[in-house]
């Protein structure tokens, strides 16, 4: 028999083998280690027969005796001895879900050898928090046939779950004995954590999108260009920059400009000191959530983003400037932000300041910061990195509502932290359960909105 799986994907299949050898390494012990509990009471009740109708000396008895402890004999032996080549493939559709939908797992199995099979029962490893382990039975496959089954598998628990492998039970037709085979490849079903669509709330102050207060910068000059150029074939003849031309003997051209994509950091909080509670409904589990809605909804607005978590760790990573989300790269750069935060647990680290080393002087566009439980410390941390960005939002957990399990109005410690981070000059809210996102979203708009009004020194960042 020959087994196979696929590689991780939605569409493509590969299989995988389980070779002749490894199915001989156990000898006819493997054989006779797959009886059922019919196999081994026919082939006690036959022994017993036999040495009964020794005892007694019963011949009619004796024959019996060696019929049933015969029969489970030959069932195995021949169980053992026949080869079924059949391939077999998984995909998964799609792959990578949210938190709280299902995925579609489709089963092959293909006969490929020239005999038809006997009774096969396929089982799919499954880990108990997806479901039910599913169990198949297929009924003679003919030769060269194909078989199709499919089942269903979900999750609330974001993570990296594995399938497979892919395993065939053999069955003789008196169940007498069976034997299983296990296929050689698996799968990985990604569950990333649910994202909810934003409004659409217009940033000003940093270079943004496409839209107005945009920085500008060289579109076919390169870093290394000055103003004004030599000309270059394929120029437009009506760039060339005339008195230029005539003080340097050659033809020169003016620069073009272009927008340059803004910039925003998305910080996670991680720290296991900051949060309560576990489990799908919990205040970590919310930030999670909305740091990837965040992350979604400025790639879709066209910004470059990048993730930053308290340990000073980023993605997609720190190439020239740790950013990502090129109009070519932006699905990648999401997948692979969405990954990262399937599997992000909590950091045993205490302050926040690596990531306030990782946010460079100025240049960083826009923050928006998903935080735990600041005490007095983390709290001035956080509020030195509004001058490190250019405008800057903060969603504070309220952690005391999330364990009492209702929205009462923040304390009076939390309320003295959230002062000081908007006089530093963020927009900040507290967070307490039950509150969606989008909900919050316009709130710090309304709020930065008030401020902006009052205070034309804080015009420059923010939302509006």
């Amino acid at each position: 028999m020959t087994a196979g799986g696929p590689a991780q994907g939605t569409t493509q299949r590969a299989p995988g083998r389980v070779s002749q050898s490894d199915e001989d390494k156990g000898g006819l012990s493997t054989a006779f280690a797959g009886l059922t509990t019919r196999g081994r009471s026919f082939l006690a009740a036959g022994v017993a027969a036999a040495v009964c109708a020794y005892v007694l000396g019963q011949a009619d008895l004796l024959r019996v005796g060696l019929l049933l402890a015969v029969l489970p004999v030959i069932s195995a032996l021949v169980l053992y001895r026949t080869r079924y080549r059949v391939a077999g493939s998984r995909r998964l559709s799609p792959a990578r879900v949210p938190a709280g939908s299902e995925s579609r797992v489709h089963l092959r199995m293909d006969n490929v050898s020239r005999l038809p099979t006997g009774l096969l029962m396929l089982q799919d490893r499954v880990p108990y928090v997806l479901g039910p382990r599913p169990r198949f039975v297929l009924d003679r496959v003919e030769a060269g046939g194909r078989r199709e089954v499919s089942y269903r598998v979900r999750s609330d628990l974001r993570g990296r779950y594995p399938l497979g492998p892919l395993q065939l039970r053999l069955s003789d037709p008196f169940g007498m004995c069976e034997l299983t085979r296990s296929f050689s490849a698996f799968d990985t079903l990604t569950v990333v954590p649910r994202v909810e669509p934003l409004p659409a709330v217009r940033l000003s102050g940093e270079a943004q999108g496409y839209g107005d207060g945009r920085q500008r910068s060289l579109a076919l000059a390169g870093e290394d260009d000055v103003i004004p150029r030599g000309y270059r074939h394929g120029d437009d003849l009506r760039r060339v920059h005339w008195r230029s031309t005539a003080k340097y003997g050659e033809l020169m051209v003016r620069r073009e400009e272009q927008p340059q994509r803004a910039r925003c950091t998305v910080l996670l909080d991680t720290r296991r000191i900051a949060h309560r509670g576990a489990g799908p409904d919990s205040a970590f589990e919310w930030t999670v959530s909305g740091a990837a809605s965040a992350l979604v909804h400025m790639l879709e607005r066209g910004f470059s983003v990048r993730l930053l978590t308290d340990t000073g760790a980023s993605v997609p990573g720190e190439g020239s400037d740790g950013f990502a989300g090129a109009t070519q790269e932006s699905a990648d750069a999401a997948g692979l932000m969405m990954d990262t935060l399937a599997v992000i647990d909590h950091s045993d680290g205490a302050g926040l300041s690596r990531a306030y080393d990782v946010l460079r002087g100025g240049s960083e566009g826009l923050l928006v910061a998903f935080l735990g439980e600041l005490d007095e410390e983390q709290a001035a941390v956080v509020a030195r990195m509004r001058q490190r960005s250019g405008a800057a939002v903060a969603f504070v957990v309220d952690n005391e509502a999330w364990v009492r399990g209702g929205a009462q109005g923040p304390s009076a410690q939390l309320e003295e932290r959230l002062r000081l981070l908007r006089e530093a000059g963020w927009t900040a809210l507290a967070v307490p359960p039950g509150i969606p996102l989008p909900e919050l979203w316009k709130q710090a708009d309304r709020q930065r909105t008030g401020v902006v009004g009052r205070s034309e020194a804080q015009s420059t960042g923010g939302w509006s």
